[in-house]
């Protein structure tokens, strides 16, 4: 990605990058997503019935946002596929974003992140392991759960709040940060060492978006991310 481009274009022009819904739809999609965090942090134990509800909770919330979000696009004639951006008109460009997404992942996902995370000591709170699938059924609603995490919150993120914030403070750059800081408080079970790791990681996101004009890419590293990290985690433990 060359900086001095996403700089240059740093400047947002209305026409194509201007508010995409109300300010009171913005309003509400962030008090769902800090409420959420704000209760997961004092509910780091899963519920007595088992991970598959969690799972499915989230999945529901998930697409609820989502669905909540196409809603305020329609209100302004936007669609969907403008807020996602790109397309996989052959299999080409589909296998060129899965191998942007698998070398963002590795690069950025593993040794920068874990590099910064060494560095801060940052280490995931001992509830965190009770959240990883054991048996079959968890381990499928884990990898459901993964890829709606990869095309809602790139939605969310970095498509519908970093246009929003982008508008509001009339820059590229300011829209790519704040998304990433609601995206590390929307964390908010994990701690503030790791909240702080997760939003440098969203703000990476928003830039691999930003410099591809795509959350395509971002959908796939994010989905491919969190499936291998609790499957991978759910056999490191055994």
């Amino acid at each position: 990605m060359a900086a001095a481009e996403l700089i240059s274009s740093d400047t947002v022009t209305t026409s194509t990058h201007g508010a995409v819904a109300p300010a009171w739809h913005t309003a509400l999609v962030l008090f769902v997503l800090l409420g959420f965090s704000v209760l997961g942090a004092h509910l780091q134990h899963l519920t007595a019935h088992g991970r598959s509800p969690d799972y499915l909770a989230v999945i529901a919330m998930e697409w609820v946002l989502v669905a909540f979000i196409w809603f305020g696009l329609s209100r302004r004639g936007i669609p969907m596929r403008d807020l996602v951006g790109g397309s996989w008109p052959h299999p080409a460009a589909f296998f060129r974003d899965l191998g942007i997404a698998v070398a963002f992942v590795l690069l950025v996902g593993g040794a920068v992140l874990n590099g910064l995370g060494y560095l801060l000591k940052a280490t995931p709170p001992k509830a965190m392991h009770e959240l990883f699938p054991q048996t079959l059924i968890e381990m499928i609603l884990w990898v459901v759960m993964s890829w709606t995490a990869g095309f809602c919150e790139e939605v969310i993120f970095r498509g519908y709040l970093s246009r929003q914030f982008a508008a509001w403070t009339k820059s590229a750059i300011g829209g790519i940060v704040l998304q990433g800081i609601v995206f590390g408080l929307a964390h908010g079970y994990q701690g503030w060492k790791l909240m702080s790791l997760i939003a440098f990681y969203g703000m990476c996101f928003g830039m691999l978006a930003r410099w591809r004009r795509s959350l395509r890419p971002g959908m796939l590293a994010h989905g491919l991310q969190d499936t291998a990290g609790g499957l991978l985690a759910r056999f490191l433990m055994h």
